[in-house]
């Protein structure tokens, strides 16, 4: 907590019903965030069992300076993940930092089964946990009005909930938070569902003192410039992140029909301009943050032949219009707006399900599986198949939908079809066929996320490719953004927050470190997370890459897996002297 020389955490233990609160002195090496949930996550998971195992934990944590500067609005939640089956990291916004931060926590772990479908509702001091079998099999939708109706704190509470999906621990259902942000990477949501936890409501009236109040101001308004007056962020506001699909299309990077190609016909008709001229209604923002790079676009939908037509708003952004755009062949706005829809309603993560179907597809047409296992023509292009196979697929409607569950490369270990499974060590790809960079980094990504290291950006700037530069590229941005990610600020801001304006925000709020002493705490993170990885017995020198990945060409041409191997190798070589230093 600011100004205290502790961090307050919250242990649940869904099992027995024990709730605990310990100030932990311990942790100021760590700074907050991802650096204490990894210290969390290290300290009570179980590598032996099973990542939806009982005993296994879910921890939420916020940063030490959450809540008081523009855009650290983040949340992140370390877990095992059932998908990879090793470290599980994501991270969502909306009012979720603000509300632990209210609440008094610096951190929750949640451990344990609940004997019967409960919800968690943590206000302040005061922790319940309840009956949630009217909710259980329910949309997140539905189940979002059902805890506005039934539980006190309107405007300054959190609403976290999955959907059936998460229920039935498809191995990469989402969280969702707060309607229109998720934890929606490598499966937190199976997670939940495993514990019976349907919910979790976050509430408080804990209000946050700044000492020097002259300094903290100072430093505040400088970064609200930078924010607002400046053009740094102001892409994420106009158009948001959906302005990449005519970037990317026309580097010849966008992921297309499962990869076969790396370019789309049709990307002028989805690209940012025309999900903002079709269907976008409103902006909005998480807590705390003035941007506003939430599009909301409305698109109608037939209640049932012969009846009117609903209006439903969903959030889009880039990673979905590529998911369940450009990846399946679909070029209409309104259709990617329908099967974000789906996605949502039965919380899945966007990403994994649109690559997830890709592979079905090809493996459809190519005979590998028929309509006996997928039960429907699945076809690049038919929005309307794919929305019902999303509705199998989070319902697992047969034997084929509930190894499509297991996640994409299970399926294809299962039905064949490895060399076209766009999976990097279990992960589903982001959208970017950029080069080795990108390659690399999800491959040696904590998290196997193209936001760990920034692959992508690390091609687009090299213009003369340097295997070794890359690689040093690639190690000096992750160990970065554990700075950044333990302040949990939002990734879009962090040429807003680089290391000067960094350690001005803490010294003026008491945290007086010196650029020295945040690097020290950015390599004991990383190594945190490394040996948790190493722990769960992973090895990015065992990850076998698709074939697919090395026959489709990127903005590098056809890259060549030798030199792949050969950065994987140097980067761990470089995480094996890291390891090798002392703390």
């Amino acid at each position: 907590m600011l100004y205290e020389n502790s961090i307050k955490v919250l242990y649940i233990d869904l099992s027995t019903g024990k709730i605990e609160i310990k100030r932990r002195t311990d942790m100021a090496g760590y700074l907050g965030g991802v650096g204490v949930a990894s210290k969390l996550l290290e300290e009570t998971m179980r590598p032996e069992l099973s990542p939806l195992a009982a005993e296994q934990p879910m921890i939420l944590a916020i940063g030490a300076i959450s809540g008081i500067y523009p855009l650290i609005t983040k949340t992140v939640a370390m877990f095992i993940s059932p998908l990879t089956g090793e470290l599980g990291e994501s991270y969502a916004g909306g009012r979720l930092a603000l509300t632990l931060s209210m609440a008094g926590y610096d951190a929750v772990v949640i451990h344990g089964k609940a004997p019967r479908p409960s919800y968690i509702v943590i206000d302040g001091g005061n922790i319940e946990i309840k009956d949630a079998r009217p909710i259980w099999g329910m949309d997140s939708d539905v189940v979002g009005q059902f805890i506005r109706d039934h539980v006190k704190g309107s405007g300054k509470r959190s609403i976290l909930r999955i959907g059936p999906a998460g229920e039935k621990m498809v191995k990469f259902a989402s969280v969702c938070v707060d309607t229109y942000r998720h934890f929606g990477r490598l499966g937190l949501g199976a997670v939940m569902g495993s514990k019976h936890v349907k919910a979790i409501i976050v509430t408080g009236d804990k209000s946050t003192k700044i000492k020097e109040y002259k300094d903290y101001f100072r430093v505040y308004q400088s970064i609200f410039k930078s924010v607002t007056e400046t053009d740094l962020m102001a892409k994420y506001h106009d158009l948001g992140t959906s302005i990449n699909v005519e970037v990317i299309n026309a580097l010849g990077a966008l992921p297309t029909k499962n990869l076969t190609e790396s370019h789309f016909d049709g990307a002028e008709k989805i690209t940012g301009e025309a999900f903002a001229n079709n269907h976008l209604v409103r902006k909005m923002a998480c807590t705390g943050c003035p941007v506003g790079c939430i599009h909301i676009g409305q698109f109608r939908q037939k209640f049932d032949d012969g009846y009117d037509y609903e209006s439903l708003s969903v959030a889009y952004d880039y990673e979905l219009i590529y998911s369940l755009g450009t990846l399946l062949g679909v070029s209409k706005t309104d259709e990617v707006l329908h099967l974000i829809e789906a996605v949502e309603k039965t919380g899945m993560d966007a990403i994994s399900t649109g690559v997830a179907l890709a592979w079905a597809t090809e493996g459809f047409m190519k005979g590998i599986v028929t309509v006996a296992e997928t039960l429907l023509p699945l076809t690049f292009g038919d929005s309307k198949i794919y929305y019902q196979a999303i509705l199998y697929l989070a319902n697992r409607k047969n034997d084929f939908y509930r190894v499509l569950g297991e996640g994409t490369r299970s399926a294809g270990a299962t039905y064949g079809g490895k060399e076209f499974a766009l999976q990097v060590a279990g992960n589903e790809i982001p959208g970017y066929h950029t080069g080795y960079g990108n390659l690399v980094g999800l491959t040696v990504g904590a998290r196997h996320s193209h936001l760990c290291n920034a692959g992508y950006a690390v091609d687009q700037s090299i213009s003369t490719f340097d295997e070794n530069k890359a690689v040093d590229a690639l190690f000096m941005e992750e160990l970065e953004r554990c700075v950044l990610n333990s302040l949990v600020i939002c990734l879009f801001a962090r040429k807003v927050y680089n290391r000067e304006t960094v350690l001005k925000a803490l010294n003026a709020t008491g945290y007086v470190l010196t650029d020295n002493e945040l690097t020290t705490i950015a390599k004991r993170i990383y190594k945190t997370k490394l040996g948790i990885k190493e722990k769960l017995g992973f090895d990015p020198r065992q990850v076998v890459l698709p074939e697919r990945f090395f026959k489709t060409p990127s903005i590098h041409g056809t890259l060549d897996p030798l030199i792949a191997e050969r950065m994987i190798n140097r980067y761990v070589e470089k995480c094996l002297l890291l390891l090798s230093e002392e703390n």
